[in-house]
């Protein structure tokens, strides 16, 4: 690997990384399930978590490529989903005003 890749791999685990340490605090500390919006956060650094995870594997293991694409499309489409679920809460959030 080039410096190139090296430095993203390590961008990438750091925001992995970042992600589980939220999601374990979050757990923990917060009543998370008890909202939508509460579950929406956590789904939300879960799957920005697997991104990074998602880019750290396929720089260190180009090999499976073939594998690590579906699972790519399957991150990228939790995210339209969730970007989907934000908006229409806060569309939801703004008719009750």
């Amino acid at each position: 690997m080039d410096w190139s890749q090296w430095i993203n791999a390590a961008a990438s685990a750091l925001v992995a990384v970042c992600a589980l340490v939220f999601v374990v605090t979050y757990a923990l500390l917060a009543p998370w399930r008890a909202s939508v919006a509460g579950r929406h956060v956590m789904a939300v650094t879960v799957v920005i978590g697997l991104l990074g995870a998602y880019t750290v594997a396929f720089t260190v293991w180009p090999s499976v490529a073939p594998v690590l694409r579906v699972i790519r499309v399957v991150i990228v489409l939790a995210m339209a989903g969730l970007l989907v679920q934000r908006t229409w809460m806060v569309i939801r959030a703004q008719r009750r005003r």
